[in-house]
């Protein structure tokens, strides 16, 4: 308890610039009042949570001054609409996926996650030290936001099949809830990608409007029920392997608020961050565990279609690199950035991993 008090006061401390003068910079301040509008619904509490942990350690950090209201998916615009809703003003704050606005520019996507992309630490390292926070903002900024880091997921599993995948040929004509830039690549395997709202999914794969389909992982696949409807649950989720989510400010807001709660925000941001990724690592296996048990059949994509789903992605980089200059600078630094990354981690984890993998049961 005597660490956690210090370390929530030192915290204070550094956000208004010194220890010991620390309440009377606070109390300084004035009180500002936000609402921050998530892209989840609150029975996903692992994806809705981190709005609550952004809030409550905002308000520790500024001794209440700085108070952030949390509103799920629907409470004030759709999930899908948070970018329109901070953008222009509506509210200051969102949680989101980036990658949800893909269709207004494929560039978003790099936000989030895109085919056989970076995991979570990897990620971790181009946004915070690999220049990937400053050159996705200068794309950020032309649609009036500011983005910061706010949570990962992991790596994702591959879906709920209602049959069995066992050669490219058995994709094609499959009708698949997946979008942005999966269903881009996918499509060029014959998949028919099919943009559905996570509510709706259970209800979709029910009734047979689609074959399949993904959402995150088995902590909050079990949540949604897609076990009762799809017996065949896919690892290797190639498309989301370490998918980001990001808060956005409006950046007029942004640019009035005091220094002290800009680092209170950002602060947060960076707690959540860890904190998602941590919760989906203990509670992931579990979950699969309790699926297992009930009947599910868990598979893995061959290397067949492995393969051909990388060559699509590389198809549609350098189709979407020549359409989009923007999507190139960033796809630049993030796969050169990657690059390195795959091969820094051969050197040490990967070997130690394979060696772990045979010996701990």
């Amino acid at each position: 308890m005597l660490r956690r008090s210090f370390i929530q006061k030192a915290a204070v401390g550094a956000t208004a610039g010194t220890i010991a003068g620390a309440p009377a910079i606070v109390h300084a301040q004035p009180a500002i009042r936000w609402r921050l509008t998530s892209s989840f619904p609150k029975s996903l509490d692992t994806l809705f949570g981190a709005s609550d942990v952004i809030a409550k350690r905002v308000a520790a950090l500024t001794d209440g001054k700085f108070s952030i209201t949390t509103h799920a998916a629907g409470e004030i615009v759709p999930g899908l609409q948070v970018l329109d809703a901070v953008q222009n003003g509506t509210v200051e704050f969102g949680h989101t996926a980036m990658y949800y606005y893909f269709g207004k520019d494929p560039t978003f996507a790099f936000g989030t996650a895109v085919p056989f992309g970076m995991n979570f630490r990897q990620y971790n390292a181009w946004w915070y030290h690999g220049g990937g926070e400053k050159i996705y903002n200068d794309f950020c900024r032309k649609s009036n936001v500011v983005a910061l880091l706010c949570g990962n997921t992991g790596e994702q599993a591959g879906g709920w099949f209602r049959r069995e995948i066992n050669s490219v040929d058995d994709l094609k004509g499959l009708k698949f809830r997946v979008g942005g830039f999966a269903g881009r690549v996918l499509s060029k395997l014959g998949v028919v990608p099919q943009q559905i709202a996570g509510g709706d999914i259970y209800s979709a794969l029910e009734k047979g409007t689609i074959d399949a389909a993904e959402w995150v992982g088995p902590y909050d696949d079990e949540k949604l029920g897609f076990a009762k409807v799809a017996r065949f649950y896919y690892a290797q989720g190639w498309w989301e392997i370490g998918p980001a989510l990001h808060c956005i400010v409006n950046l007029k807001a942004w640019g009035t608020l005091p220094p002290q709660y800009q680092a209170a925000i950002q602060s947060a941001c960076i707690e959540a961050n860890v904190d998602m990724m941590a919760k989906y690592d203990a509670w992931n296996i579990l979950a699969l565990k309790r699926l297992l048990a009930s009947g599910t059949q868990l598979r893995a994509f061959n290397q067949q279609i492995m393969q051909a789903s990388h060559k699509a992605a590389l198809e549609v980089y350098a189709e979407t690199n020549a359409a989009n200059a923007e999507f190139k600078k960033i796809h630049d630094s993030y796969f050169g950035f990657q690059r390195d990354q795959v091969a820094w981690s051969q050197v040490i984890e990967m070997r130690q991993a394979q060696f772990l993998a045979s010996v701990v049961k």
